[in-house]
């Protein structure tokens, strides 16, 4: 029980470090560059942008607070993780979205000027691919976070999880739209160049939580073996996927083998290989990165 409760204690602190960077991403890197993240904090940003210049326009000297139009905004999608995704990872990802809203809003802009070199601060504010580049870097890292302890930043992420889990449907043209429709409304509204810069931005964003959030990336697993029960027996227990077991013959010797096939999550395989190769030293591992998969494929619960 304590365990238990030492694990909640570490997950709620590192979601909200993660918040805490999203909200220094937003009051630095985004606001130099006039980017616009991907999702319902990108139309949050926009809204608000709109709402501040509305605001000067009648002359009112008030200040536009982000949080509560992030959390208006996430109010379908937070409704649709509750009903279809998991109460857990639902509230979890609702403690992330308030928290950033939270910070963001009590966060001075410019937050982490005094720990950067003045050159290279004057860099940082006067050339919007640099960054775009490390407030991708920055989000992204923050992203990962999240979803390493089971929780997301909101928006369109429980759409496309809902659509890819209990519908099966690709996600990647409907995510893609409705930034390609915050973009462009933002460059009508505000000028081009921070919309063409959000491009770099999302896609800097896209390839850091790739590379380190790898549970939705697939690999196809080809073990020649001369134990193919317990090499199985290892995949189900470690990843709970099946395989498929296939008699060979070697094409030097004409050694009988058995050849085992497999596609598991891809942030599982090194402790396949760790196995595999304690079962049979002599076992030859083929691992082929996969882009697609058809039929029963077991996803890990979010509750």
């Amino acid at each position: 029980m304590k365990s238990k409760y030492r694990v909640e204690i570490v997950r709620y602190a590192v979601l909200t470090v993660a918040a805490l960077i999203m909200a220094v991403d937003y009051r630095t890197f985004v606001e130099w560059g006039r980017l616009y993240p991907g999702g319902a904090t990108g139309l949050s940003i926009l809204i608000q942008r709109w709402a501040q210049d509305l605001c000067s326009v009648f002359g009112w000297n008030v200040s536009v607070p982000f949080a509560p139009i992030n959390l208006a905004l996430n109010a379908v999608p937070v409704w649709i993780g509750f009903k279809y995704i998991g109460r857990r990872f639902t509230l979890q990802s609702l403690y992330v979205i308030f928290m950033a809203g939270l910070f963001t809003d009590i966060m001075p802009v410019d937050a982490i000027t005094s720990f950067i070199p003045a050159a290279d601060l004057t860099r940082l504010k006067t050339d919007p691919f640099v960054t775009s580049i490390f407030g991708g870097i920055v989000f992204g890292f923050a992203m990962s976070l999240c979803l390493r302890w089971n929780a997301t930043s909101g928006g369109t992420d429980f759409i496309a999880i809902f659509l890819s889990e209990r519908k099966g449907r690709e996600t990647w043209n409907l995510i893609l739209a409705f930034n390609a429709v915050i973009l462009l409304l933002g460059g009508a509204k505000f000028g081009w160049t921070g919309s063409l810069y959000s491009i770099v931005y999302q896609f800097v964003n896209v390839q850091v939580v790739h590379l380190m959030y790898r549970t939705y990336q697939y690999q196809t697993l080809t073990i020649v073996t001369t134990q193919p029960e317990k090499v199985c027996e290892a995949i189900h227990r470690l990843s709970h996927h099946g395989a498929t077991v296939i008699e060979a013959r070697g094409g030097y010797k004409g050694e009988r083998r058995s050849v085992v096939m497999s596609v598991v999550a891809a942030d599982d395989t090194t402790r396949i290989y760790a196995m595999c190769k304690s079962i049979d030293p002599g076992a030859f591992i083929n691992a082929v990165s996969t882009s697609r998969v058809i039929g029963r494929f077991y996803l890990r619960p979010r509750n």
